[in-house]
Formats: C-alpha cells, sequence, structure tokens
C-alpha cells in the first residue's frame, strides 16, 4: 500500500499537466507584493513544494531574487523548468531539507504544506527557522480546519493534511517565527489560511 507521501508523489505526477493549467487562475499578486517587500535586493528565496513554477516561483524571479524551488514530483519539475528557466530546481521531499543554517533571506510554501502529514508540520516549521536567516520571512499557506484524509483530485488520488488554524499558528510561533499576517482568503473554490512571518533568531539559532 501506497504511503501518504507516496500518494502525493504519484497523484502529481499524474495530473501535473491539468493542476498546472489551473494554478494561475486565481490571483496571490497582493500576499506576494507583502511578502517581498520584507525582503532585501537580490534576496535569496526558496519555494517549497514550488510545483510547475507559477505562479510563486516566476513572481518571485520576475522581483529580482535568486530562486530555488524542491518538489518532489518529477513531472512538475519538468514543468518548472520550462515555466521558469531562470530558477534553480532540486527534486526534494520538503521534509528532509539539508540546506545549511541562514541559507535564505526568505521562503514560500504555498498549498504544500497541506500535503505533509500533519504530525510532521512541527519540525517542518523548525526547519524553516533554520533556513531562514535573521530577520527574514517566510510566506505559506496551511489548512482552514481540523482534516486528514484521501480524496479524488482531477483524477488522481491525493492526501491532504492539517490542524485548524490555531493550533498551526501556534507551531509557527514555537518555531521561533513573529507573525505579520494571518487571514482566510477565499478566491473561487480555492479556501486557504495564509500567514506571513519573521524568523526570530535568537538563542535558537545555531
Amino acid at each position: 500500500m501506497a504511503t501518504k507521501e507516496e500518494i502525493v508523489k504519484i497523484g502529481y505526477n499524474k495530473i501535473a499537466q491539468d493542476y498546472q493549467a489551473n494554478r494561475g487562475v486565481h490571483d496571490d499578486r497582493k500576499e506576494l507584493e507583502e511578502f517581498v517587500r520584507l525582503l532585501p535586493k537580490n534576496a535569496k528565496v526558496l519555494d517549497v513544494g514550488c510545483g510547475g513554477g507559477v505562479p510563486v516561483t516566476k513572481f518571485l524571479v520576475e522581483s529580482g531574487f535568486d530562486v530555488t524551488g524542491v518538489d518532489f514530483s518529477e513531472s512538475m519539475l519538468g514543468l518548472a523548468g520550462r515555466n521558469v528557466p531562470e530558477a534553480r530546481f532540486i527534486k526534494k521531499d520538503i521534509t528532509e531539507l539539508d540546506f545549511k543554517n541562514n541559507s535564505f533571506d526568505g521562503l514560500t510554501a504555498c498549498e504544500s504544506i497541506i500535503h505533509v502529514p500533519r504530525e510532521k508540520h512541527s519540525l517542518l516549521f523548525k526547519s524553516f527557522h533554520r533556513l531562514i536567516k535573521p530577520n527574514g520571512a517566510m510566506l505559506i499557506t496551511i489548512g482552514n480546519s481540523d482534516w486528514e484524509g484521501t480524496e479524488e483530485f482531477l483524477g488522481a488520488r491525493m492526501f491532504w493534511s492539517h490542524y485548524r488554524p490555531e493550533k498551526s499558528l501556534q507551531m509557527i510561533k514555537d518555531a521561533g517565527f513573529k507573525i505579520v499576517f494571518d487571514k482566510q482568503i477565499v478566491r473561487g473554490e480555492e479556501k486557504y489560511y495564509w500567514v506571513l512571518a519573521k524568523n526570530e533568531k535568537g538563542s535558537k539559532a545555531s
């Protein structure tokens, strides 16, 4: 039987083209612009679960940043390389990010954390904290409810997993972040909880 992670990987490899065709339907520019304002010129940014690279990676590159995208779906990475050739893309499970400490000025994770088993979310946020430089910024989407399950999505099996926003926000704070904004945003059929946070590196820095 496929693991939760394998369900996600197999699913996105199958539906990559159809998913990407619909990915840019709703405009996330406002949230991305707020994130970008917190970053220095020529910032190094990690796009976690970058998918096909549009719209997030592309927006970051067009903002003048040095962008690295990671994803474990070969089909999605193939699309990303064609859609945003200026960025660097690496095949990697987002729960196994082995970059050096303080490697990035900023980090995005849009529509990706919701596919990670929620018992791993706390460690994931701590990993983000480790990777982001002091006073760096993070823009992510998390789930709107306390739910985990597998359903059909664009003709493939897909797995989702998330806590209610209040619990996720506490884990983000516990990892060492200060919340800049958190809000539910509904665009068409998409309903996500967006979080912009700054990395407060103190005694936890390593």
